[in-house]
């Protein structure tokens, strides 16, 4: 399995209603250094109906900008239909954060 399978596989174990940020899925597989890599395994995803990415966001909670799901606002489109409250464009890591390392 490569690595962007691997970020893959890790990212369909994230919830419903829950999110992780680049660094933890890169902490997860070994790496805290490849947060970068896993953005690139994200934005290369060959099927978002399987992988949600709009359920990765960064260290601060930030969502991705527009380009990365089809649209502006549609990564928080996304997630709020999950029950996951965006504002200014964030998510609250205190309420929604899954941790992939444990």
């Amino acid at each position: 399995m490569n690595y962007f399978d691997k970020v893959y596989s890790l990212v369909q174990k994230i919830p419903k209603g829950k999110v992780t940020t680049y660094g933890n899925i890169a902490r997860a597989l070994g790496n805290p250094r490849m947060s970068r890599q896993v953005g690139w395994a994200l934005h290369a995803n060959p099927s978002n109906s399987v992988t949600p990415c709009h359920r990765v966001v960064n260290q601060k909670g930030e969502l991705s900008s527009a380009f990365a799901f089809g649209g502006k606002n549609m990564q928080q489109e996304l997630l709020e239909r999950e029950g996951v409250e965006v504002c200014h464009g964030s998510v609250d890591l205190n309420l929604y954060f899954y941790d992939l390392t444990k």
